[in-house]
């Protein structure tokens, strides 16, 4: 056997040319356009992240944070400015807790897993599921920060409804996001106080641990009426990344609620239709006035 023919044999071992120098910068390019072709299907990435390392390797870098960039680019400005962005403003920054689990709180319900303390149903009755539609609101944040933590900015779904055998009330369960976590007020007013962070209740997004708002006492009434529950009906988590995740009792509302609630939401502060929503439909997320 020639040396060129070992040369042939040694450079063409399965996968040696795949994501290594050069190639893959170009795999990557061609991955980016194969999933804008698909419009960033989660199923399908979800599916190529898991064939092997260094494929998740690429999605970890650049295919979750393309993802968020496609379903919610305006809720991304945001979150990745301001004096406490939470992640660089550069293509390349990374973001608390990882462009994965943001775009898993994007995109899915987590359901009920326990850890509640206001007599919730069993965890078996809301498993988490990915969410047909979904709205991210700063408005909706405002009402769930306590006066002294008004300065934050927080994004917050709407609840999404999780029937139940309780009468007259569904489950509602919604998830949320911190900009800047770390320099937030929320986060120093937990570390001030001296805040334990829960030994059984971890965060679904990213798995890290979380703080009880209702056991720091930071839960506002807004909330409730931002939900539509009851008081003392609801219950959330922040883990120490900035993701929001709670359960509440939804009180049925009547037409004429449900249309002062919208004509209240509409005048608050001029948000509702701009930057301050993103809509997710079937796994695709956008704002009320961009066409994906």
């Amino acid at each position: 056997m020639d040396n060129n023919t070992k040369r042939v044999r040694r450079t063409s071992r399965p996968g040696s040319d795949s994501l290594g120098g050069d190639s893959g910068i170009l795999n990557e390019r061609v991955l980016v356009l194969v999933f804008e072709s698909l419009k960033w299907d989660l199923h399908t990435l979800t599916a190529v992240a898991a064939v092997n390392r260094k494929l998740a390797a690429v999605a970890a870098r650049l295919l979750w944070r393309e993802l968020c960039l496609y379903r919610a680019p305006r809720m991304l400005a945001t979150l990745t400015s301001g004096p406490a962005p939470s992640a660089a403003a550069s293509p390349g920054g990374r973001i608390d807790g990882g462009w994965k689990a943001l775009a898993k709180l994007m995109l899915f319900c987590c359901g009920y897993r326990g850890g509640g303390g206001t007599g919730f149903p069993s965890p078996s009755n809301s498993p988490g599921h990915v969410a047909k539609a979904s709205r991210f609101s700063k408005t909706s944040g405002r009402s769930f920060l306590a006066k002294k933590c008004r300065g934050d900015l927080l994004y917050v779904s709407d609840p999404c409804e999780h029937p139940t055998a309780e009468a007259g009330e569904d489950l509602g369960v919604y998830r949320g996001i911190f900009r800047g976590f770390m320099r937030s007020k929320t986060r120093a007013f937990l570390v001030k106080r001296g805040v334990r962070l829960e030994e059984k209740v971890r965060c679904p997004y990213c798995g890290a641990r979380v703080w009880s708002m209702t056991a720091a006492r930071l839960v506002p009434r807004s909330a409730a009426r931002r939900l539509g529950s009851r008081d003392g009906g609801l219950e959330y988590f922040v883990c120490i990344n900035g993701h929001l995740h709670g359960m509440c009792w939804l009180i049925p509302l009547s037409s004429s609620d449900d249309d002062e609630d919208g004509a209240e939401e509409a005048n608050s502060d001029g948000e509702l239709d701009g930057d301050c929503r993103g809509k997710v439909e079937n796994g695709s997320t956008s704002s009320a006035r961009e066409k994906m």
